[in-house]
């Protein structure tokens, strides 16, 4: 999602090293917190809340059935078609595509309207080949989903927080208190190297596989029947893997400033790739640079908020290794696609790390995705407006689906904003 040069300050840090971690028994708490071993060895600190219900409210049958049909065609030279379809032309379009794909069969799609020469039927033949290109692949998408309301008081619901590079799970600090007291079950875990997580010397400790296969051992820890996946900048590429290993456990989605649907590929121009000795040397700036790029004002609130949350308080080489394992080819836009959850889209407008087009191409991308524009936040803006946040974050888990919606998106838009206004 974030693999620019600026996506790199998003994992801005001091020059702190980062906490070590005995490992513990699996289930043991101490101070409040859950110490996982995923591995032998690789230990990851985890806040696991479980409310006191006094009076628990089952799931009621309200809420109702989205169909998401789409044709998604990719083409060689990278050229991406989406076609949303609806009804019965669905259904004959995957009764087409499995018939084709059974006879080892291809499909021509025209990609100009030039019109062909009008001397000789050979010249004309040589035009419709010329204008004519075999896709590279295609998907077909013919599913439908119950949106139903997720509550508080719900036992079958729980809410995962992922933080992104340099971060941990205090930047989730608000949101946290906010759903536990509302009496969600919620569960943040410190990525390895990252606030109380142990920290292994060994830079393939932090490639996107190793840190997706600790997120997918956490989830199937505490995973209920519909759980909520809310992750922050890269964090928000392990929700996404998520969505596709578990479709049907994954009932709604929020991704925070996570950028556009591309890829991970490490930058081989990033100044974190200079030698470990070098980048501590350098970590005091970089820690002023994400102070300037990461919020919408550099006072002493955000300052306050940096050292009190425990952010970007890990090592240099954690950070380096972070950086340079940043590599998910599988994540691009036909990825990205085929997820049919819905996802809410947060973007703090004055975000210096990600572009609000990345988001907007995100949302387009996504069949069930809804952007919401914060006015008065940046990178960070679940730290910066954590009351906007957290009112968000609430009402798209309280929303369901009428029985008989024939629009998504219009039922969504006709009571949501799109931007919502500056907080007084």
């Amino acid at each position: 999602m974030l693999t620019r040069f600026m996506d790199g300050f998003m994992c801005c840090l001091t020059s702190k090293s980062a906490n070590v971690v005995c490992p513990v028994e699996t289930s043991e708490l101490v101070d409040g917190y859950e110490f996982v071993e995923v591995k032998p060895g690789r230990v990851l600190r985890v806040r696991h809340v479980i409310p006191d219900r006094p009076v628990l409210e089952e799931p009621n049958a309200q809420g109702g059935n989205v169909s998401c049909k789409r044709k998604i065609t990719v083409y060689r030279n990278g050229q991406m078609y989406i076609e949303n379809l609806s009804g019965q032309e669905g259904t004959e379009l995957k009764n087409c595509a499995k018939a084709k794909k059974d006879s080892n069969s291809t499909v021509e799609v025209e990609l100009t309207d030039a019109a062909p020469p009008a001397a000789g039927q050979t010249d004309q033949n040589q035009q419709l080949r010329r204008r004519r290109r075999k896709p590279k692949r295609i998907v077909v998408i013919d599913c439908e989903r119950k949106i139903s309301a997720c509550k508080g008081t719900h036992a079958d619901v729980a809410l995962f927080f992922i933080h992104g590079v340099g971060g941990s799970l205090d930047i989730w600090g608000s949101q946290l208190d906010f759903f536990s007291q509302l009496g969600y079950e919620v569960i943040a875990p410190d990525l390895a190297g990252h606030g109380g997580s142990s920290a292994p010397k060994i830079a393939a400790a932090y490639t996107f596989y190793a840190l997706a296969e600790d997120i997918r051992l956490i989830f199937k820890r505490y995973a209920r029947k519909r759980n909520i996946l809310i992750g922050h900048s890269y964090g928000v590429s392990f929700c996404t893997f998520l969505a596709h290993e578990y479709p049907d456990q994954i009932h709604k989605m929020v991704m925070i400033n996570g950028g556009g649907p591309t890829a991970l590929e490490p930058s081989l121009c990033s100044i974190f790739n200079l030698p470990t000795s070098v980048l501590h040397c350098l970590s005091p700036l970089l820690a002023w640079s994400f102070l300037k790029a990461g919020f919408a004002r550099q006072g002493a609130k955000e300052k306050r908020l940096l050292r009190e949350n425990n952010a970007f308080n890990v090592s240099s080489f954690v950070l380096r290794a972070m950086m340079s394992g940043q590599y998910w080819p599988e994540g691009d836009e036909v990825y990205h696609a085929e997820l049919t959850v819905p996802i809410l889209l947060v973007h703090g407008i004055h975000d210096k790390f990600v572009p609000v087009e990345e988001d907007q191409r995100m949302a387009e991308i996504l069949p069930l995705g809804f952007l919401k524009l914060l006015q008065d936040g940046s990178h960070m803006v679940m730290m910066e407006c954590p009351e906007a946040v957290n009112t968000l974050l609430h009402e798209f888990l309280l929303w369901d689906c009428p029985p008989r919606l024939t629009s998504l998106w219009d039922h969504w838009t006709l009571s949501w904003p799109l931007v919502l206004p500056p907080a007084d």
